[in-house]
């Protein structure tokens, strides 16, 4: 059974190797190709010593035989002596081979047995001795069968052209050569394995301080900088910030940078600070002077006086504009408290209890509008600031309102997810532009011509919503298309009081 190929994405790659296996396997690489070079060399070398020394055996049994062939033609001219007289003469080994090559062409051979006697050659391997052509050099030729790869040397009597062949077997030098060989791939392979654990291991401890370096640098990036007091105390230790090695480089320019940034953070939040600071005293101050306003515009208005009909109509503009000069005011010093992580109160709050007053003001406000409302059977209870809550709901009600054309079905929605309280407000209005939804809880943020301004919006109600969610550790977002824009509000429930 094959196993399934792995399928990639077109245009995708491999996941890259990390350092330590990269070191691994480099240094795993080196030493095979060490072993490789060492064992080729090494098997080689006893090779050539072991056929060398073979040739020198070979010379020396055909000078023993060529001394026999000429004594037995000084005694007996004429006559072609046959290969058990080669074989026979003293110091010829087993599996020596030797044979005669008359003029006329015919070859006479035999092979010394283990007993001594001569055993005679197959039609094939007679001819692969007489194919060799070399005179005097020793050759490597193949017998077959049982004989195997032998080496032959060839001396010819240039008088009688007679040639002489005398062949000894290369198994003995092949069994030790591939002994060798087996001996070396084996001894190879487990260097190798050892090389890799061993170099592993080192890597892994080489490795220790740039771990330490990395740790540090993944808990800075989990730290919330973008906003409020950051008390950035996260620095790499002096061990591993040493200049003088290659890690310690990298551990001190993470110092150094990690200096900057906490400068820079302190300077941001000192300016933020400044900022909030005028704006809640602003804010603060600005309240009693637009109260007045608002009062002598009520006064005036309400006097009964004979005034003419266009400085009533300034003074009611004057009073609605304080108003909502007022209602400014407000939002931006709840911001601005907000900001300076001002506690909230925590009191037992009924979120059921709470959207169903919150839809009921909005039905009287917008009567034009399709309002429903979708309850668990169960209240859903949480600990949290009523008061606020309650803000959050109408400001994102007071949105859908405002921000949609008449006949919209606007539902309120609130269910229970595991530990959290959720709240939806969703719409079937025209939706908000896709480049906006990512903005659409900062201040001042308001949206484009789907969703009318006719309200004259001031862009802070749902930035109040995300900071009164997030002052209660919960999360706000929204997702938006024609025809269905939903606010998600996420709050931790808790213990249900």
């Amino acid at each position: 059974m094959t196993r399934p190929r792995e399928v990639r994405a077109p245009g995708t790659r491999r996941p890259p190797l990390s350092l330590r296996n990269r070191l691994v396997l480099g240094s795993a690489a080196l030493i095979a190709l060490a072993a490789i070079l060492i064992g080729v060399v090494s098997v080689l070398a006893l090779q050539g010593f072991l056929v060398n020394r073979l040739d020198a055996q070979l010379e020396a049994a055909s000078n023993r035989s060529q001394g026999a062939l000429e004594g037995r033609q000084s005694e007996e001219p004429g006559r072609v002596p046959p290969a058990g007289d080669f074989l026979a003469l003293p110091g010829q080994s087993e599996g020596t081979i030797a044979g005669l090559v008359s003029s006329n062409g015919q070859i006479t051979a035999g092979v010394l047995g283990n007993e001594g006697s001569s055993a005679p050659l197959t039609e094939e391997q007679l001819e692969s001795l007489a194919a060799v052509e070399k005179i005097g050099e020793p050759t490597t030729i193949s017998l077959g069968g049982d004989l195997g790869y032998y080496r032959v040397i060839v001396s010819q009597n240039q008088a009688r052209g007679e040639s002489l062949i005398v062949a000894l077997p290369l198994s003995d030098v092949n069994a030790t050569v591939l002994q060798l060989t087996t001996l070396v791939v084996g001894i190879g392979l487990l260097a190798i394995i050892i090389a890799a654990i061993a170099g592993a291991i080192a890597v892994r401890f080489a490795l220790r301080p740039l771990e330490r370096v990395a740790e540090t640098a993944t808990r800075v990036s989990e730290l919330q900088l973008d906003r409020g007091d950051v008390a950035l105390a996260e620095r790499v230790s002096a061990t591993d910030a040493d200049p003088r090695t290659e890690v310690g480089q990298v551990g001190s320019a993470l110092n150094r940078l990690l200096e900057h940034v906490a400068s820079a953070l302190s300077a941001r939040e000192a300016s933020e600070k400044k900022v909030r600071s005028f704006v809640a005293d602003a804010s603060h101050e600005l309240r009693t002077p637009l109260a007045s306003i608002r009062g002598y515009a009520e006064l005036t208005r309400r006097g009964g006086h004979d005034i003419p009909d266009d400085v009533a109509h300034a003074i009611g503009r004057i009073e609605s504009e304080s108003v909502r000069m007022t209602g400014l005011v407000e939002s931006l010093l709840l911001l601005a408290r907000l900001d300076e992580a001002a506690p909230v109160e925590h009191s037992s709050v009924d979120l059921s209890r709470l959207l169903i007053d919150a839809v009921g003001d909005a039905h009287v406000a917008g009567s034009d509008h399709v309002w429903e409302l979708e309850l668990p059977d169960d209240s859903v209870v949480i600990s949290g600031d009523n008061a606020r809550l309650h803000q959050v709901v109408a400001n994102l009600l007071t949105n859908a309102r405002v921000h949609t054309p008449a006949g919209t079905t606007v539902t309120a929605r609130l269910s229970r997810e595991g530990d959290r309280a959720v709240i939806e407000i969703s719409d079937t209005g025209p939706g908000i532009r896709d480049d906006l939804q990512a903005t659409v809880f900062e201040r001042f943020v308001r949206g484009d011509s789907s969703r009318s301004r006719a309200a004259g919006s001031t862009g802070l109600g749902l930035a109040i919503v995300a900071a009164v969610v997030d002052a209660h550790g919960g999360a706000s977002s929204v997702t938006s298309e024609p025809g269905n824009t939903v606010f998600r509000i996420e709050l931790p429930a808790g213990v249900v009081l």
